[in-house]
């Protein structure tokens, strides 16, 4: 049997995690290591002996979930082989989490379980969109697998140079930086977009690191509550998904 199919096989790696393309992930997981934890739905596949447990959270995690909004769902991966990850065919991209990484939870895709996890504040008055009033900072030695629509644009900051962002399109930042909200030109623009711009929100970013930006003012969807086009994004039927266009959480 031929086909052009069989030209994507499993790539060989030693690493935990290996892009097998751009838009899917294979993970390694060893019976003697940390697990990795992923969003829960995100596994396509997997080989060898792979156990999926839901995460456990105490309560002084799920009430702070409760108040800010943020969540991220997550499965315990363990044992050993290989798991497939994807996401509605986001981009995925794997960073050292280093000093430590600031991300919207809908950009996460599965991390290192020795990571440690925390929810911060951003300087806001009002809530975002994809960079939350509340995002998840992580920190420790391990790495994370973040997601974007499409090729995202990484900007360095520094000191003499600060940055500035469509609140809309940021994913994530070095925890180092400083964080400060834009509000449009006029208060009567502070619920809406900016008249005949299209510009809202903005974030300015000072200090020592970098800020990833994805190329969409929209978060990949995470809750299908529709069909065809209108439910890919969280609407139809079901109504409006603020977690899929990245609006006000309850």
């Amino acid at each position: 049997m031929h086909s052009t199919l069989f030209a994507h096989i499993p790539v060989e790696s030693t690493g935990r995690y290996t892009l097998q393309n751009p838009q899917l992930l294979k993970t390694a997981i060893d019976q003697g290591g940390n697990p990795v934890l992923a969003r829960q739905g995100a596994m396509v596949a997997f080989e060898g002996h792979i156990e999926f447990d839901s995460q456990y959270r105490n309560r002084s995690w799920r009430n702070v979930e409760r108040m800010t909004g943020e969540q991220l769902e997550l499965m315990r991966c363990k044992g050993n082989g290989v798991v497939y990850l994807a996401n509605f065919a986001q981009h995925l991209h794997i960073m050292d989490v280093g000093r430590g990484i600031t991300a919207d939870s809908s950009a996460i895709l599965a991390f290192d379980g020795s990571l440690n996890v925390g929810i911060v504040a951003v300087d806001s008055a009002v809530e975002i969109a994809a960079a939350g009033a509340y995002n998840l900072e992580l920190s420790g030695s391990g790495q994370v697998v973040l997601m974007t629509s499409g090729e995202p644009l990484v900007l360095e900051v520094t000191p003499e140079q600060n940055v500035c962002c469509d609140a809309d399109a940021v994913i994530a930042w070095s925890t180092s930086l400083r964080t400060q909200l834009q509000a449009p030109t006029s208060t009567s623009a502070v619920w809406r977009r900016r008249g005949s711009t299209g510009e809202g929100w903005e974030m300015q970013f000072s200090g020592n690191g970098y800020v990833l930006v994805q190329p969409s003012e929209l978060l990949p969807p995470q809750h299908l509550r529709g069909s065809g086009l209108l439910g890919q994004f969280g609407m139809g039927s079901g109504g409006l998904s603020g977690n899929s266009l990245g609006g006000s959480r309850s």
